[in-house]
């Protein structure tokens, strides 16, 4: 019997050079861990080498036909990030699929209203959820557009309609929603630009969360559970794959049925 690792040609992404930054952390693993199922070669990024690499030979045990170049970088850093790119296209190719996954709130409490709110914790709230979309798409999507294809998926949140707990982490989200629809617009007809907007997503960021805030979006959930690092694998993989071949500058939500709009 042929194994599942066994790369077929009826794959949907076979001919595709995935890069995924934030590969290191529970989503971006997770999104890694299905494309490489789907057939694509990875280029991936995360600020920490130890968990790169955990990711990366979990894939190549799992797929070991699959070509993987790790890069550990920060995102959040021009001069870094084009290095990494570099180094991935060197290796494995031009890149055909961006998956932005770098994003959250650095350190401290996740919950900060605006009115005790820090300017340092405002800056670099942006700064990391729209700072490496920005380097990332400005460095790889010149070449999509050259060769007349590309797909790319950011992540927003289903915060950014608005929250009163994180309203800088909302405001930065709502960014990238924005900023979405815009490259979409400016990179039509050839680059298919798309964003996931998920609820909370059991990932190590519950491990700082207050209980009732967990509870909270559990019971706003329709489906009343937190989301799971492969319910958002599954939707990148339909946003990068063919069958989603008519969709672009959209949101989709992956939020358990809680609302996502303005």
């Amino acid at each position: 019997m042929e194994k599942s690792s066994t790369i077929k040609k009826d794959l949907p992404l076979t001919e595709a050079v995935a890069l995924i930054s934030g590969a290191g952390g529970p989503m971006g693993a997770a999104i890694a861990k299905r494309l490489a199922a789907d057939g694509a070669s990875l280029g991936l990024i995360d600020i920490s080498g130890r968990r790169l690499t955990a990711t990366a030979e979990e894939i190549q045990n799992d797929f070991p036909n699959i070509k993987v170049c790790t890069v550990r970088a920060n995102a959040t850093d021009k001069d870094e990030t084009n290095a990494a790119i570099k180094e991935i296209v060197e290796a494995l190719g031009p890149v055909t699929t961006l998956i932005n996954v770098v994003g959250g709130i650095r350190g401290g409490e996740l919950v900060t209203p605006l009115l005790g709110m820090t300017e340092e914790r405002f800056d670099s709230t942006f700064a990391l959820n729209l700072k490496p979309l920005f380097w990332m798409v400005q460095a790889i999507a010149p070449g999509m557009v050259a060769s007349k294809k590309g797909a790319i998926v950011n992540i927003s949140s289903v915060t950014f309609a608005g929250d009163g707990d994180q309203p800088e982490y909302a405001a930065a989200k709502a960014a990238v929603s924005s900023l979405t629809r815009s490259l979409a617009i400016e990179l039509a007809p050839d680059v298919r630009v798309n964003c996931i907007v998920p609820g909370l997503i059991q990932t190590s960021v519950i491990e700082n969360a207050a209980p009732k805030m967990v509870k909270d979006y559990t019971n706003r959930s329709l489906l009343k559970r937190l989301g799971q690092p492969e319910d958002i694998a599954g939707a990148v993989s339909f946003l990068v794959g063919p069958d989603s071949n008519f969709i672009t500058g959209a949101a989709l939500p992956v939020s358990g049925g809680i609302p996502a709009s303005l």
